[in-house]
């Protein structure tokens, strides 16, 4: 497949990001360099500048809304790209309304058990959309540690899997930007490989 005929495909295909933080917004960046037509984005939290350093933001949008600030910078990127953008704490009542158009959903929460809530609705209300969730991204180093699991037919978990983010253990840039690219290629993936 050559770069034309991945443009193409690519440009026809929507993608939901649940989350415009770390995760969530470079996976966003990346995608949106290669090419997708559409994303659907969902964030209720506004830029701050102590997550500067892992987040796809910069100073001067302190205190915008993730996801009005995220439109600003991926419009930069690709002036082509069709945004929608849910201000909102998601809900299991708002998941299904919001992505049933989606060809894939990325999860990109840092709260467990929003986590989880995604996970569990989208397998009620949308089990033929493949979701890609990130989990254990905090720390550095260990690199052979994360991978890209496929959980269940429709469920793809990119991380370690183990190292919760605390005090002690916070997210930094370079081992979560590894984690929002994985999550960016295995939608990738997904959608060239036509497994879905």
């Amino acid at each position: 497949m050559d770069t034309k005929q991945i443009e193409t495909i690519l440009q026809t295909k929507t993608i939901g990001i649940a989350g415009c933080g770390g995760l969530g917004s470079n996976c966003a960046a990346l995608v949106a360099r290669a090419g997708i037509g559409k994303l659907v984005l969902a964030d209720f939290d506004k830029v701050e500048a102590p997550n500067l350093s892992r987040q796809y933001f910069f100073r001067s949008q302190v205190g915008l809304y993730k996801i009005d600030a995220l439109r600003q910078n991926l419009l930069q990127l690709n002036p082509a790209l069709i945004i929608e953008t849910h201000c909102l704490r998601l809900t299991d009542a708002d998941i299904a309304s919001l992505f049933i158009g989606c060809d894939v959903v990325v999860e990109a929460f840092d709260d467990a058990t929003a986590k989880l809530m995604l996970i569990e609705t989208m397998a009620l209300e949308l089990p033929a959309t493949p979701l890609v969730v990130g989990n254990g991204v905090a720390g550095w180093g260990n690199n052979n540690s994360i991978t890209t699991l496929r959980a269940d037919k429709n469920l793809y978990i990119c991380g370690d899997g183990i190292l919760e983010t605390s005090q002690e253990l916070p997210p930094l840039a370079p081992r979560l930007m590894v984690v929002a690219a994985m999550q960016a290629n295995q939608v990738l993936e997904i959608l060239l490989n036509n497994t879905i």
